[in-house]
């Protein structure tokens, strides 16, 4: 059975993680997709083009998309990036997009949530909106990428966070070098 994926694009910088899970899903996940408007914006200026991949697309205003509601089964929700905005949006159940409102359903259905931040340094109303998303029952990631395994290209060092994020989405791909030691 084909999982299905939400993967929602807020207004952050880092479209290449965006790209790249997009990239490794591709033939293994039926995926929607939600895109901010500034995130659009963002992945322009970036150079991404995220009209690219096979996915069902879905309007960030469309607040009767079928994801927006809980019996919508999915087997995970990914925001990359996720802004401290949407963030902040999700951690207090304000929910004025459909990006906010999905995960905000995965949440209260105790479906994966994953939120890849892009941002640095952290507030302390950063740190403790994480906490309260974490406490609610997202997983927390940041993207800060390993060195050990060396990588070449960006899009390698962009793998290795990747990797981590369909770990957690039960995705048995083998896309970056693991650690194995000194």
């Amino acid at each position: 059975m084909t999982k299905k994926i939400v993967v929602g694009v807020s207004g952050a910088s880092g479209m290449i993680y965006t790209v790249r899970l997009l990239h490794h899903l591709t033939g293994h996940a039926e995926i929607h997709l939600v895109v901010s408007p500034v995130a659009r914006e963002i992945a322009t200026h970036e150079g991404v083009n995220l009209d690219a991949f096979p996915v069902t697309v879905h309007r960030p205003d469309d607040l009767a998309a079928p994801i927006a509601s809980g019996s919508f089964r999915h087997d995970g929700m990914v925001i990359v990036p996720c802004s401290m905005k949407t963030l902040a949006s999700i951690a207090s159940g304000i929910t004025p997009n459909l990006i906010t409102r999905a995960a905000d359903v995965s949440l209260k259905e105790r479906r994966n949530c994953i939120l890849l931040l892009r941002e640095n340094p952290f507030s302390r109303i950063h740190i403790a909106n994480m906490l309260t998303a974490h406490d609610a029952g997202a997983t927390i990631m940041t993207a800060s990428p390993p060195f050990y395994h060396r990588p070449a290209t960006l899009e390698e060092l962009a793998d290795a966070v990747i990797a981590r994020i369909l770990d957690h989405l039960g995705f048995d791909l083998d896309i970056s070098n693991r650690w194995s030691g000194y």
